[in-house]
Parts: C-alpha cells; structure tokens; sequence
C-alpha cells in the first residue's frame, strides 16, 4: 500500500523512503515534501518508482539517492548466481550465497562511488551507476571481438 507523503505527520518522522511499489509513484509533490522534512535517504526498492522530476528534487536537495538500477542489482544478482548453480547442478550453503551477494552489493556501491564523486565530494549514484554499468558493457563489447 502506498502513502502519499503529501501528509505532513509522516514526513516529520521519516528519515529513509524505499519506495517499493509500481512506476512513477512518487511525484514532484512528495518529492518536496521529503526535502521539507528533511528525509536523508531515498532508496529506490522498484523499477522506476520516481517521476524524473521527483528524482531532480531529491538530487538537488542533495539527499542521499539511491537509483533502483543500483539498489535493486541484488535480486538481479541472486537470479543470476541461482543459473550460476543450476548450470553447474551445486547447490551452495546459505552463508556462501550471502557472502557472494554482499561481495557485489559492495562492489556495485565502489563502482558508483568510483564514477559518481562530484567535484564537491558527494556521490551522485545515478552517473556512478551508469558509468559502470555502461563501462561493463563496452568491456563484454570488447571482449567479444565487437569494438
């Protein structure tokens, strides 16, 4: 269930917003009322939760802003370490899928932090995120024989 941010009672109390549900539902007028209320994290949990003009408010506020290409890269890498040992017909420990999970959940963070440092210091995650994400495909591009 969503809830609009537009009620000042949630906001004042909110200091972390995962919006988790369909496309778009965070618009401009909540995008506002977050920076309003001074919420310090916003971490997408969706496939494009925020409108663009929400996500230029939040970046501009200079509240933390995770894209969900970034923060949603878990699910997409627990379905692609389940084909790792479906291929392989290995089944791994519990502990040895989360160790691999948290491995590239920190490697995805250095990468945005890596392609995503502002002159002023702070880390723009979208431009980190696609960076490296763009630079991963050139490389298999490559590696491929293709460029």
């Amino acid at each position: 269930m969503f809830h609009s941010f537009q009620t000042n009672d949630l906001g004042k109390f909110l200091a972390h917003s995962i919006p988790c549900a369909t496309q778009n539902e965070l618009d401009e007028a909540d995008a506002e009322n977050l920076v309003k209320n001074k919420c310090l994290c916003l971490c997408e949990g969706a496939n494009m939760p925020c409108t663009q003009k929400a996500i230029e408010i939040i970046k501009n506020s200079k509240m933390l802003y995770s894209p969900g290409k970034a923060s949603n890269a878990g699910g997409v890498a627990v379905s692609g370490l389940e084909m790792t040992q479906n291929s392989v017909r290995y089944t791994w420990a519990e502990q040895g899928v989360d160790d691999k999970l948290r491995r590239i959940m920190i490697e995805i963070h250095e990468a945005c932090v890596t392609y995503g440092k502002t002159p002023d210091g702070t880390i723009d995650y979208v431009k980190g995120a696609n960076i490296a994400g763009f630079l991963k495909v050139a490389q298999a591009m490559y590696d491929q024989g293709i460029m």
